[in-house]
This record gives structure tokens, C-alpha cells and sequence, in this order.
């Protein structure tokens, strides 16, 4: 995701784009909606095994309100990005960001910086992807066999809040992008969940709020790297509004707090004791992240970093629900 306020400086509007042939124009399309970027729908298989081994609460009406859940949230967070481009590009913090002196961001993940797509064509493709998410939430709660309060309401915040992270409202332009993230994360977990068994338990609780903790931390690396941009458009980043010293010890706080809930489940018997060792693996690697992006000041390596922590963490839970299930045969 990108990071962009209510003081906007105007930047010019690409010349049309060229013709493209069908297939062209879907890549462009899927770049737009950073389709490639596929770490904020790995909660899904989270969810799967919860459901599958201990819970035991896979049919073939849940899977099929997994497998629409799951692309709703794609279409949903497509949108999201989209219109995310369509304000970094008007105010002009994606052209700062993905300019000649940001020669390691690929300006081409930007098809409006780029050129190669319009603004009026971006907010059609992030209104159709909209619409199509709020169309197959309302299937997925029908086919949900428990309808808690709790998760009709977290659905419609879920897809408002989408919408208004930086278009709208602007959400990540009133300082709470760093809990948007971490929301965004929980809540693409514990909903799911919530509609096939109806409950919300304590490790899943714990598990939707690491999984939250994978985007902003390397969301929170971006924003370092974005520092300028997002400066220039009045745009209230904590790496925008700190010190190069605060945000490092920012970043520093939020790894630590990540290990520490990790450790206090165990602790605390919300979490099995075992699942402490058995996160080790990603505490380790996030400690990696921090000190190749603050001892050696390599941020996008660092950034890149944050997505194997993200995606080794949901392995390990995910091998949590397996461990679970052998312990109770």
C-alpha cells in the first residue's frame, strides 16, 4: 500500500493513456490493484485450519463462504489501492515517491504516475471493485451458518472503512493509517472465522492481531522510504511527523510489542506454551528487518524483509491449528 492530506498540492493529469490490446490493459489493471502483492489474503488459510482440524467445521457451505470471503476481500482491497493511487497522485506524493530520486521504487506499479492509465479510468476500476466486494460480503453473510451481531457490523465497517483509508474521509490522512493497518489485518481473520463457528476465541483473537501486525510492519518501512512525500502533502505518517530517531524507535516498539503478545499468550494460557518457540522463527526474522533498516539503513530491503516475517508468521500459525489437532487425537 502506498502512503499519501487535507493541504494538497495539485499535480498535472497524465496525457490519455495509449491504446492497449485486452490483455495489456488487465496487467495494467492488476497493477493498479497490486494484485501480485497477495499477503493481506494469506488469513484465509488461517482460518482453514482453524476450521478444518481442531474445529472440525468445514462443510462444503463454509467453503464456499471461505472461497467468496476471499475474493471479495481481493476485489475490496483492490479498490482500496486504487483509489489510494488516485490520491497520491493528485496531491502529488506518488510522483515524489516514485520520481528519478527514488530510483528503487518501479514507477510502473503506478500506471498513473506511469501514464499508462487515466484517472477517470482508475476511479472506474476502484468503484466496479467496490461495488463487486460489497455484492459478495452480502453472499458470504447468507451463506454464513452463524450470524453474530459482531460480524454483520465488522463486515460493513470493514468495506466503509476500506474506502475511506485515503479517498473519502481519508482516514490515513488524520494520523491512524499505523491501527488502520493492524484492523485491517484482524479483521480479514476474526470475520471469517466469527461467521463459521460464531464465536471469536482468545488464540484466534491473538493470531487476527499478528496477522494485522504483517502489513504494518512493512507498511510502517514504506512510510519511512515515503518520508518526503508523504511530508509534502501534509500527510500525518508517524515516520512524517518523528524524527528519523523517534520513528526508528517507533518501529523498534512495535516489534518488540509484536514478540511480547506472542509471549504474554503463552504466558497467560490464551495461547498453548509452545506457541512461543514456535514463533521464534518470525521474532528472529523481524528483528532482521529492524536492524537492515535502522544499523545498516537499507529500508527497502527491510521492506522486503517485512513480507517473508509476514508470510512465514501465517505458515507457523497455521501449523499451530495442525499441532492443536495431533495433540488432541
Amino acid at each position: 500500500m502506498t502512503d499519501e492530506t487535507l493541504t494538497r498540492t495539485a499535480a498535472p493529469e497524465p496525457a490519455p493513456a495509449a491504446p492497449a490490446r485486452p490483455g495489456g490493459r488487465l496487467r495494467l489493471y492488476a497493477r493498479l490493484g497490486k494484485l501480485d502483492v497477495y499477503d493481506y489474503y494469506l488469513g484465509t488459510f488461517i482460518v482453514l485450519a482453524a476450521v478444518l482440524l481442531p474445529a472440525g467445521a468445514l462443510t462444503a457451505r463454509t467453503g464456499a463462504l471461505l472461497g467468496v470471503f476471499l475474493i471479495a476481500q481481493v476485489c475490496l482491497l483492490m479498490a482500496l489501492v486504487a483509489f489510494d493511487d488516485v490520491t497520491g497522485f493528485r496531491d502529488g506524493s506518488d510522483i515524489t515517491n516514485y520520481g528519478p530520486d527514488h530510483p528503487l521504487r518501479n514507477v510502473q506499479r503506478k500506471p498513473l504516475v506511469a501514464g499508462t492509465l487515466t484517472v477517470p479510468q482508475a476511479l472506474r476500476f476502484a468503484w466496479s471493485c467496490a461495488l463487486a466486494a460489497l455484492l459478495l460480503f452480502a453472499v458470504t453473510h447468507a451463506l454464513a451458518p452463524h450470524r453474530p451481531a459482531w460480524t454483520a457490523a465488522g463486515l460493513a465497517v470493514l468495506w466503509a472503512g476500506a474506502l475511506q483509508y485515503s479517498y473519502g474521509v481519508k482516514i490515513s490522512y488524520h494520523g491512524f493509517q499505523e491501527v488502520y493497518l493492524v484492523a485491517l489485518g484482524f479483521a480479514l481473520v476474526i470475520l471469517p472465522y466469527g461467521m463459521i463457528t460464531g464465536e471469536a476465541p482468545g488464540f484466534l483473537l491473538v493470531q487476527a492481531v499478528l496477522f494485522g501486525f504483517g502489513p504494518l510492519m512493512f507498511g510502517v518501512y514504506s512510510n519511512t522510504n515515503d518520508v518526503d512525500g508523504d511530508r509534502s502533502v501534509g500527510r500525518p505518517t508517524v515516520a512524517a511527523l518523528l524524527s528519523a530517531r523517534g520513528n526508528a524507535r517507533f518501529i523498534a516498539g512495535l516489534s518488540l510489542a509484536e514478540f511480547l503478545l506472542i509471549v504474554v499468550a503463552g504466558a497467560t494460557g490464551v495461547a498453548p506454551w509452545w506457541f512461543v518457540p514456535l514463533m521464534l522463527p518470525a521474532s528472529l526474522l523481524r528483528l532482521r528487518q529492524y536492524l537492515l533498516g535502522f544499523r545498516r539503513g537499507d529500508i527497502m530491503r527491510a521492506r522486503r524483509v517485512g513480507f517473508a516475517v509476514h508470510r512465514v508468521g501465517v505458515a507457523l500459525m497455521v501449523a499451530s491449528h495442525v499441532l492443536l489437532w495431533g495433540l488432541e487425537r
